[in-house]
C-alpha cells in the first residue's frame, strides 16, 4: 500500500470511528484507496420492511457510506450535492452485501462516484451515483 492509500485509510478509520450510523449498519471496511472504497455488511431482521425485503433506505445508506468514504479519504471534507439510486434486485435478511465505490471525476470543487452493490451471490442489487462538493476543510 502506498503512502496516499495509507493516509486514505487513516481518514476513513477516523470517519468510521465517529459514524454511529455506519456502525449500526454493521459496516466492515474491506479496502480503501485514494478515491475508492469497498465495504461489506450483513442485512439484519430489523432492516426488513413490511414486504419481507430490506428497506430501500438500508441499501441507500450503505451506498452513501461507501460514497462518503471514497470522496472524503483525501482529507478534504466533501458533502453530497446530488445522488441517485437504482434498485435492481431484492435484498433479504441474512444477505451479505458488498459496496464498491469508484471515483469517476476528482475535481477541485466536485467529485463524481459510482457505487455498485452486490450480494453474496455476486448479483448486482443496486447502482448508486453521487456527486460531492469539496469544502476545502480537513477532517483530521
Amino acid at each position: 500500500m502506498n503512502d496516499k492509500d495509507l493516509y486514505a485509510k487513516q481518514v476513513v478509520d477516523h470517519m468510521l470511528q465517529h459514524d454511529q450510523f455506519s456502525q449500526w449498519l454493521g459496516i466492515t471496511v474491506l479496502e480503501i484507496k485514494e478515491g475508492y472504497s469497498k465495504l461489506q455488511m450483513t442485512v439484519r431482521d430489523e432492516m426488513i420492511n413490511g414486504f419481507g425485503t430490506a428497506h430501500g433506505g438500508i441499501a441507500f445508506s450503505f451506498a452513501d457510506s461507501a460514497f462518503a468514504f471514497a470522496c472524503n479519504n483525501r482529507n478534504n471534507l466533501s458533502v453530497a450535492l446530488d445522488t441517485a439510486m437504482n434498485f435492481t434486485r431484492a435484498v433479504h435478511s441474512g444477505d451479505t452485501l458488498i459496496a464498491e465505490a469508484k471515483e469517476s471525476h476528482n475535481g477541485k470543487s466536485t467529485g463524481l462516484y459510482f457505487i455498485t452493490i452486490t450480494n453474496q451471490h455476486n448479483e448486482t442489487v443496486a447502482h448508486f451515483k453521487g456527486t460531492c462538493f469539496r469544502t476545502g476543510k480537513t477532517l483530521i
